[in-house]
């Protein structure tokens, strides 16, 4: 392949260079997809390219582009969501998306949710699709399973694997381990870019120190904004040096906000002194640390632009602020264009042109791609963008692609990510990451480790959305594995509401049985009536996502679940697997432990934690109004 590529001894079956072309190149001969026997390109730094192969990069890129309308030139900046799943030829969604990346010669895609090998057959597809070979990105913040989970087999809830999971970037930041952050990046590079993903859009190098921010939360390393950028700075490193471009996100800043920027124009109303000390510190160590990617924020920054504009098309912002004065020479990639916090009252072709107009190199999902573009090509014509503005993003977009090796190959090996996803080497960091970010903030009574006998009487009680197949099962195959007795109750905001109206009605109601031996009863009186009298209730919390604390408010009876089992006298355990700001909103309990993720992994390292199995180290890196300080950490 290409000179920042080693590759193993059995070669790949590479398209010959002969045949490689200004328009792109050839596409694979194999209509499976597969480069020959599981011999897979390493990746090797993308981090620092050399003055050498920035010029190899540089002449392919030039030579493209000398051959390419403005519509053509256009297109290339408009990037489009695909899902990653499993679909056939001939459905209607992705007979959709396909014609789109041909007929209007996309330069890019973003993949969302799926499984590894799912998503390889739909990229390798587009790749085909498209006339010149795309770059695809992908949100993965918590690693490559963030998108490529896998899923559940119902109704026998089988688990079906996929990808690595890390904790959210708060627990990482529970560690405060720069070498398990770079793990993080690694393990992150070296699955994505098997399934063919070349850009993660991460790290979130937003300082959260507003604990009723909407949106970011735990995908943030903390509130202290030398933490984050510590943090930040070294998953960098472990993404670029193996292989995948960063994207650090959201430009300027989305921490001090109250605002969902999905929903309006988020507001981060402080002084500039204020932005240098803190937002922007992670950002600086970030570009230090030579990141390649930043995708911008939909909000308004009064300090940094008075015209109350969203800072994804501000110049000031984008211009002045990120290329001039911090020096940022990358990709610069949109928020989705599809978020009212960027249209508002703008038409979808006027947010097009201002984002142009602001420098931004990758128009992320816009409503309508095909209107995008249009606004783009009669924006030149009229005057009001230049093509010499174009040819500034394409230029940097086709060396990406250079630099990649796609002129010569665009495709990966279906077969080879069982090599290199999910593997038991990229597993064990990932095990390490859950079990050094358990976090104990409170244990009034020094009840952990549990010191009962086998024959205690444990009840576990997993309050989680009715969805929510995988919570709880970690947890409770370590719970039961030293309790045989344990009994698995589970709580819903659906159940819980269902039986408050039903009572309202006059119907007390009773037990709701599972095809399971787990009990799921259908009220808070009746979860009280079958824990009070246990030697120890666990009660772990799956709701208020860690992505999403928009409601604060505690639901599903939990605060009245926590207040009953107090009032008779019953040793509680609250574990936190997703937002860890929700304990604002509940009583206080014998023991609090943070688990910073629902996973698996985190739920069995949550169950090792109280058990003795593993010690307990983690620190917070957030402050908990009215119930932790920063730092908080008790050590087992």
């Amino acid at each position: 392949m290409k000179r920042r590529w080693s590759v193993s001894v059995s070669a790949l079956l590479l398209a010959s260079h002969a045949t490689a072309c200004a328009t792109g190149g050839t596409t694979s001969s194999s209509a499976s997809g597969s480069m020959g026997p599981i011999a897979e390109p390493v990746p090797a730094s993308v981090a620092r390219p050399t003055a050498a192969s920035q010029r190899e990069d540089g002449r392919w890129a030039d030579s493209v582009l000398a051959t390419l309308s403005v519509r053509q030139k256009a297109a290339q900046m408009v990037w489009v969501w695909a899902l990653g799943d499993y679909t056939p030829v001939d459905a209607p969604a992705y007979v959709a998306i396909e014609r789109q990346v041909r007929e209007l010669e996309l330069g890019g895609i973003i993949i969302s949710v799926g499984g590894p090998a799912d998503i390889v057959l739909k990229v390798n597809a587009l790749q085909r699709a498209a006339k010149l070979p795309l770059l695809v990105g992908a949100d993965l913040e918590t690693g490559a399973a963030f998108r490529a989970r896998g899923g559940w087999f119902l109704p026998n809830a089988i688990e079906l694997g996929g990808a690595t999971s890390f904790p959210y970037q708060m627990g990482i930041g529970a560690t405060r381990d720069e070498k398990l952050a770079y793990e993080m990046g690694r393990v992150t590079a070296v699955e994505g870019r098997a399934m063919g993903i070349h850009m993660a859009f991460a790290p979130v190098l937003d300082v959260n120190n507003n604990p009723k921010n909407p949106v970011i939360s735990g995908r943030s390393f903390g509130e202290d904004p030398a933490l984050v950028a510590r943090l930040g700075a070294a998953l960098v490193r472990g993404l670029q040096e193996n292989g995948m471009l960063a994207t650090g996100k959201h430009f300027p800043g989305h921490g001090d906000t109250e605002q969902n920027s999905h929903l309006e124009l988020s507001r981060v109303n402080v002084s500039r002194a204020r932005l240098d000390s803190v937002e922007l510190r992670p950002f600086r160590a970030a570009i230090d640390a030579g990141l390649r990617g930043m995708m911008t924020f939909h909000g308004d920054l009064p300090a940094l632009d008075s015209t109350h504009t969203a800072a994804t098309l501000s110049r000031a912002v984008m211009v002045d602020l990120l290329r001039r004065d911090m020096h940022f020479e990358g990709l610069l990639v949109t928020d989705a264009l599809d978020m009212n916090g960027v249209m508002g009252s703008l038409t979808m072709q006027e947010a097009t042109l201002r984002a142009v107009e602001a420098g931004n190199d990758v128009l992320l999902m816009p409503t309508d791609a095909r209107a995008s573009i249009q606004a783009v090509v009669d924006a030149v014509a009229s005057g009001r963008v230049t093509e010499a503005r174009l040819n500034q993003s394409v230029r940097k977009l086709l060396m990406a692609k250079h630099e990649f090796g796609l002129h010569r190959e665009r495709l990966v090996s279906v077969e080879g990510i069982r090599a290199h996803v999910g593997t038991q080497a990229n597993l064990e960091p990932a095990r390490m990451a859950a079990q050094k970010s358990i976090t104990l903030v409170r244990d009034s009574l020094s009840l952990v480790p549990f010191r009962m006998p086998r024959t205690a009487r444990v009840v576990s009680i997993t309050v989680s959305s009715r969805v929510d197949i995988a919570a709880g099962r970690g947890l409770d195959a370590e719970l039961r594995a030293q309790y045989p007795q344990l009994l698995s109750l589970t709580l819903t905001p659906e159940v819980v509401a269902e039986a408050t109206a039903g009572a309202a009605a006059g119907n007390t109601g009773g037990y709701r049985v599972s095809p399971d031996p787990t009990i799921l009863p259908a009220s808070v009186e009746n979860a009280l009536a079958i824990a009070r009298g246990a030697d120890m209730v666990i009660v772990s919390s799956y709701i208020g996502a860690a992505t999403n604390t928009a409601n604060m408010k505690p639901t599903a009876g939990l605060p009245e679940l926590l207040n009953g089992l107090k009032a008779a006298s019953t040793r509680v355990v609250l574990v936190s697997f997703n937002n860890p700001y929700l304990a604002q909103g509940l009583p206080l309990t014998d023991v609090h432990l943070i688990a910073w993720s629902p996973w698996t992994m985190s739920q069995r390292a949550a169950g090792q934690a109280l058990l003795g199995k593993t010690p307990i180290t983690g620190q917070l890196p957030i402050t908990i109004p009215g119930v932790a300080a920063f730092g908080t950490g008790l050590r087992r």
